[in-house]
């Protein structure tokens, strides 16, 4: 597994299989070093709604058509503003994904 810092609380995670990033704050972050239209993923982990964690999601779900994971909240907030695919998870749950459990 590689893991890369991005910025701020945005990291991403390549397996031999799948490619993930968490809280992916690119867009208006001068710390970011890459642009999020750069980013190709499968999956997109976001810890919380603050803008500074969902930051570009969204964009970066239409594009890639990767699935955002969030809390039920965060997940349909994202689907309603137009992201391809959302997994909503519950406080306390999990979910086998592809890339292990969540």
């Amino acid at each position: 597994m590689k893991i890369t810092y991005l910025s701020h609380s945005c990291f991403l995670l390549e397996t031999s299989t799948h490619r993930l990033i968490i809280d992916p704050f690119l867009s208006g972050n001068p710390l970011a070093k890459t642009k999020a239209a750069e980013v190709e993923c499968d999956f997109i982990l976001v810890s919380h709604g603050h803008e500074d964690h969902v930051g570009d999601a969204v964009e970066i779900s239409r594009r890639t058509g990767a699935t955002i994971v969030a809390n039920f909240e965060v997940a349909m907030t994202c689907a309603q503003r137009g992201a391809k695919n959302v997994h909503p998870m519950n406080p306390g749950g999990g979910w086998n994904f592809p890339f292990g459990r969540a």
